[in-house]
């Protein structure tokens, strides 16, 4: 595509950052403008020359601002094709004067809508006039220039100083798929929004749109290419959070931080604080306690190996104390909602390690989807939003647990939540003692966690593994006795599972032989 001279731009704005110091470069290359509203508002006040809309349409702006852009001379401009002989000659015979410059950002629907706005003002808020512009000049794109982001002014005004107030057509084209994305994304905030006002959970089509926050260096493996998008979610966490240092994030750990404080966010800060240690999206070690630094060391105890180079994430301010605690070993990121000046200058000796800030803690109950590519396709669902109910719990067995042991049962079910099925979770004293992840069968998990137990026992010259008179969770229930059997040979006294197996029977009748107590929750946590 050639270059092509710009003679005139059509500038539309609601966000107006950066608009008077670009249109003043445009000015420079005798460039004329063409404005609406606020935006030629602006720039007059700037002592920019601008043309109404009105005036090059022939038509007043009418039903309050609803129809302005919507003309045969404002789409016919854009959509003109310069080489087209037809085209230009319609041009002439019907007055349309080329629009070569199309600056557009849309109405802020999505803003307006987080900010709680009633329904009808969310629909005044759905921009039709500026879509109809972008869609036109970018489909147009072999001779009109379309910029939808502010971050794009510095290109352009650097390619008219080098084209001599001209823009190429490989700009032209990367603008145009830019402003597709767009009106895209747009339209897309726009449907889900309708579909949640209908309270429509799965509506026939869905449309995702993600805003790219980074390029990332790599995937899940080198070979991999990967990047960062937000979404409109205004969810706390790893979208939200503010670096505070340490090296660019990857791809791994962007996901294994996210793991980490959803799982800390279970619990609340005002009764306990909590740390969790996250290595490959799995925990190796939750813990509560009255500081975070008692929380962090009972949680590093549970698996001190697997603990190296992983993530930690904490449900309140991250102080000195807990500071010190966590650099002895190598960690990767540390994710909190806040941290005091004294914990970051000690994190600050580690110049590597990431510290991410998020202000305050996601809600566990909060209802929301999760996504998940497969081939040809997506499958979506709710977040799993549930937490324990208390009052449904049902002990199945002839031993009910005491309070200690019912408490964290409780804890060892919220953890076992967000472990890899299938899971077996120990926990005693409200730290996990030995963890089970994402193995075939769920004997194999309650073997490794014990296992792992051991291992940690050792390691802290302990003449027996911690989970003698500990209790265990399981995310599923027990398919058969098997599983209960080592659990119990493992040292449980008690145990939580959400029940439903054709062999519940049996399970409750080994219980009762070991002499456990056991509690069914009715509610499955399964997490692939």
């Amino acid at each position: 595509m050639p270059t092509r001279k710009v003679r005139r731009a059509l500038l539309s704005v609601s966000d107006k950052t950066g608009l008077v110091d670009f249109a003043k470069a445009l000015v420079e290359y005798d460039i004329e403008l063409v404005s609406t509203g606020g935006t030629a508002k602006a720039l007059r006040e700037a002592g920019l020359a601008v043309i109404d809309v009105a005036d090059v349409t022939g038509s007043p702006e009418m039903m309050d601002g609803r129809v302005k852009t919507l003309h045969p001379r404002i789409h016919g401009g854009l959509l003109a094709m310069r080489d087209n002989a037809e085209h230009v000659a319609a041009m002439e015979t019907h007055g349309i004067p080329p629009i070569d410059l199309l600056v557009v950002n849309l109405y802020p629907f999505e803003a307006t809508v987080a900010g709680g706005a009633d329904f009808a003002t969310a629909i005044e808020n759905i921009d039709i006039g500026g879509p109809a512009m972008i869609r036109a000049g970018a489909k147009n794109h072999g001779g009109v220039a379309v910029v939808v982001d502010p971050e794009d002014y510095d290109q352009v005004r650097e390619e008219l100083a080098t084209h001599q107030g001209c823009t190429t057509g490989g700009t032209r084209r990367h603008l145009a798929a830019k402003a597709f994305a767009h009106t895209g994304a747009y339209d897309g905030a726009i449907a889900t929004w309708f579909a949640d006002q209908l309270d429509v959970t799965a509506p026939h089509k869905r449309v995702f749109a993600g805003t790219r926050e980074a390029k990332l260096r790599y995937g899940e493996n080198p070979h991999q290419w990967a990047a960062f998008y937000k979404t409109a979610e205004q969810r706390p966490g790893i979208a939200t959070a503010q670096q505070v240092q340490g090296k660019e994030l990857s791809f791994n750990n962007l996901n294994d931080t996210d793991a980490a404080f959803e799982l800390v966010a279970e619990f609340d800060p005002n009764s306990s604080a909590a740390v969790a240690i996250i290595k490959h999206a799995n925990p190796c070690g939750v813990a509560l306690g009255p500081t975070l630094a008692e929380a962090y060391t009972k949680a590093l105890a549970c698996d001190s190996v697997s603990a190296f180079g992983g993530i930690v994430a904490l449900n309140a301010t991250l102080d000195a104390e807990a500071a010190r605690e966590i650099v002895k070993i190598f960690t990767e990121v540390i994710i909190a909602p806040n941290a005091t000046d004294a914990a970051k200058e000690i994190i600050a000796a580690k110049r590597n390690l990431r510290l991410l800030l998020t202000g305050e803690l996601p809600d566990s109950r909060a209802e929301g989807i999760t996504v998940r590519s497969l081939a040809g396709g997506l499958l979506v669902q709710s977040r799993d939003n549930r937490l324990v109910d208390q009052d449904a719990l049902s002990v199945v067995t002839k031993r009910k647990p005491s309070e200690q042991e019912l408490a964290d049962l409780i804890f060892a079910f919220t953890v076992a939540k967000h472990v890899k099925s299938n899971t077996i979770v120990y926990a005693k004293n409200g730290a996990t003692v030995g963890i089970g992840a994402g193995q075939m069968s769920r004997i194999d998990s309650a073997r490794i966690a014990a296992r792992k137990a051991k291992d940690a026992a050792e390691a802290l010259n302990l003449s027996e593994p911690l989970t003698i008179g500990s209790v265990a969770a399981s995310d599923a229930f027990f398919p058969f006795a098997d599983g209960l059997h080592v659990v119990a040979e493992a040292g449980a006294t008690a145990v939580i599972q959400p029940g439903g197996s054709m062999r519940d029977d049996e399970v409750i009748a080994a219980a009762d032989e070991a002499g456990l107590a056991m509690i069914f929750t009715g509610m499955r946590h399964f997490r692939h």
